[in-house]
């Protein structure tokens, strides 16, 4: 079966837009005779008037109205995708990115971040929201611009991730705890109460599955749904929080930090976006920002940041 004539979109956003078959004909340059055929045929494809005669001009139909401002919404992103890239002057883009980034991100690196764009594009203001979950749907529909955080099955197999680091999970207490001298055992370090970061109420992780494999279980005291809340837990009380190193270099700062005592996978922190926004310059530029404040926050080489794979295929 054959589809309606998408060309019709831009005559009916024209007629809309004027309300007249002859200023609508003047606006595409056409003759007003083959302006009344397209709306003749739009008529037979909407099954709807469209324009009615009222004294000497025409006036919209309900349904007419109901599609101006889609079609019209509809006509510009067409133009817009079929539109040469133009070169990116950062020094006169003016334009807000938003970042959902998981605990920790902001705190560690959002200032050079800040710093870096800033620099580089004066006009260019970001937005942080806090990562709750790995739901895709902000990316998909495009609230979002960029997310951190680790890719897991939660994530959608159409958004693209590039590794941003790998981090590794320490032990964490306020000094002059216990752990905070003598050697560390698995059983020492399993025996002492510990808090447990959880977001979705379930208490068991990576750290629990490396225990659990010598036949050890940590004693949790409390769980908590981000690893600010954990380490202020562990501050103040005698608590152990297992967290992210990297992520929360700032975090932690004043406390007694150790390797844990058993192999604990590593994990990447990776940024992710939705692959409609490969070829957009402003937006490939913020992530090789993102990319470079990153390194230069850890002290690593940078490296050429490339357009990631798919997520499931990290």
């Amino acid at each position: 079966m054959t589809g309606p004539d998408l060309n019709l979109l831009v005559t009916l956003d024209a007629l809309l837009a004027e309300g007249s078959v002859a200023a609508a004909a003047r606006r595409l340059r056409l003759s007003p005779s083959a302006m009344s055929r397209a709306l003749a045929r739009l008529r037979e494809t909407t099954g709807d008037p469209l324009l009615v005669r009222a004294g000497r001009g025409l006036v919209p139909s309900p349904r007419a109205i109901e599609l101006r401002e889609r079609v019209g919404q509809l006509v510009q992103d067409a133009q817009a995708a079929l539109r040469p890239t133009q070169k990116l002057n950062l020094r006169k883009l003016e334009r807000w990115f938003t970042l959902r980034t998981s605990e920790g991100f902001v705190e560690n690196f959002g200032a050079p971040l800040l710093a870096r764009v800033h620099q580089q594009a004066p006009g260019v203001r970001l937005r942080f929201w806090p990562k709750l979950d790995k739901d895709s749907t902000l990316l998909r529909d495009g609230t979002v611009d960029l997310e951190t955080g680790v890719v897991g099955q939660a994530t959608g197999p159409e958004v693209r991730a590039q590794a941003l680091f790998r981090d590794r999970f320490v032990g964490v207490v306020r000094e002059g705890h216990p752990l905070s001298k003598g050697a560390i055992t698995p059983a020492r370090y399993a025996a002492a109460r510990h808090v447990c970061i959880s977001r979705r109420g379930v208490d068991k992780g990576i750290v629990d599955e490396a225990l659990a494999s010598l036949g050890l279980e940590r004693d949790i005291a409390a769980a908590v749904g981000g690893f600010a809340a954990a380490l202020a837990l562990a501050r103040s009380a005698d608590l152990v929080a297992s967290v992210p190193e990297r992520h929360t270099g700032d975090l932690r700062a004043g406390m007694h930090v150790f390797a844990l005592p058993m192999p604990v996978p590593p994990i990447t922190v990776s940024l992710l976006w939705h692959p409609r926004m490969d070829g957009d310059p402003a937006h490939r530029w913020l992530r090789g920002c993102v990319h470079a404040a990153c390194a230069e926050q850890l002290g690593e080489p940078l490296e050429p940041a490339r357009p990631g794979p798919r997520a499931t295929e990290r």
